[in-house]
């Protein structure tokens, strides 16, 4: 297969001439936002088209040198020849993956809320043990990321956290760990040393344009202050600048603690109350649809999508790809790309299935 298959890279090009159109009206910058997400499109197509291009040329000159050599015998040059094609082949499997984020949202920014569920202070621990692995993950695959706001647990872990995530796909990379994480392991909050089972959920969700929301009411919102908790440098628990936003009509509340001013914790947390409306939305449209169609769901806060043992055995295992891990350690210090790649695949799998 030429690189350029599964890219559909004639459908790329065209994208990148009416980005560009657009990033030519001189009103553009009256909207930063929709500027910014502009300017990162065209730079990660051009980047694409480039990288596809460069290696269909690679593959073309080799084939061509391998036909010249061939017939000389020229064992040395055809062993570079292969050389090559090796570095080219993989080169084509790291866009490969690339290529499997192909829904709308998936190269939007992403935030994050990580939260305990059931288990007591087992599953505030494990909440806490999951955000590290998630941030330990991201920073170290280039993300920029940044702690919103946390909440501290009764005794030990956290009872939730919300983080963004910024860089190429970043909503898509993480989308793979949208659901619920359970966890078996001897707890060490039991005198008893016996074996706990404890809950985790994750949510993710894309940074949207406003104009994907439409406005929202000033008088639709409760904005309440409070003073930040948890790690984040000397003016922790000193100023009442954390912001809580709550949004009256529907009850979705986002907070952040993640600046030193509230006028800039208020605009952070307002970034993530559209993400979570436009959420709401399409989610309310879906559930329209499948009420139509007659599809059920089964009747919880959220669906197991992975589970994580420590006792009596070590394993990891992802219910909707089937990946199974045996290095539990590994994974919670923030080898979650095994893991990403598989979800990918696999939904990738579910929409070929629907179509």
């Amino acid at each position: 297969m030429m690189p350029g298959g599964f890219f559909d890279l004639a459908s790329k090009e065209r994208e990148l001439l009416e980005l560009k159109e657009v990033a030519a009206d001189p009103d553009l910058w009256s909207d930063p936002d929709h500027a910014r997400d502009i300017t990162r499109k065209i730079a990660r197509y051009e980047r694409l088209i480039g990288s596809v291009t460069d290696l269909q040329e690679g593959v073309d000159d080799a084939e061509v040198f391998r036909e010249l050599l061939a017939p000389e015998g020229d064992e040395a040059g055809l062993t570079e020849v292969a050389s090559d094609l090796a570095k080219v082949e993989t080169q084509v499997e790291v866009l490969e993956i690339e290529s499997l984020f192909f829904e709308k949202y998936d190269d939007h920014n992403a935030i994050v809320t990580v939260h305990a569920g059931a288990g007591g202070v087992d599953a505030q621990d494990w909440t806490e043990i999951l955000l590290r692995g998630y941030l330990r993950f991201l920073e170290d695959r280039g993300f920029k990321v940044q702690v919103e706001e946390v909440t501290d647990g009764d005794q030990a872990g956290l009872k939730s956290a919300s983080f963004s995530v910024e860089g190429d796909y970043a909503y898509g990379t993480m989308l793979a760990e949208k659901g619920v994480h359970r966890l078996v392991r001897m707890s060490p909050f039991d005198s008893a040393g016996r074996r706990h089972t404890s809950f985790a959920a994750v949510d993710v969700v894309p940074e949207v344009d406003a104009s994907e929301v439409g406005e929202i009411r000033p008088d639709d919102l409760r904005i309440d202050t409070f003073r930040s908790q948890g790690a984040g440098g000397q003016h922790v628990n000193t100023t009442d600048s954390a912001v809580r936003i709550t949004h009256l009509p529907t009850g979705v509340v986002v907070a952040c603690q993640a600046e030193r001013s509230q006028i800039q914790n208020r605009a952070r947390a307002m970034v993530t109350l559209r993400a979570k409306l436009a959420e709401k939305a399409r989610e309310d449209r879906q559930a329209e649809i499948d009420k139509v169609r007659g599809v059920k769901h089964e009747a919880s806060w959220g669906r197991q999508i992975r589970s994580y043992t420590m006792q009596p055995f070590q394993l990891v295992k992802d219910l909707r790809s089937g990946l199974e891990v045996g290095n539990i350690h590994a994974v919670l210090d923030g080898d979650f790309q095994p893991f990403v790649e598989a979800f990918l695949h696999w939904r990738r799998g579910e929409r070929e299935k629907r179509d």
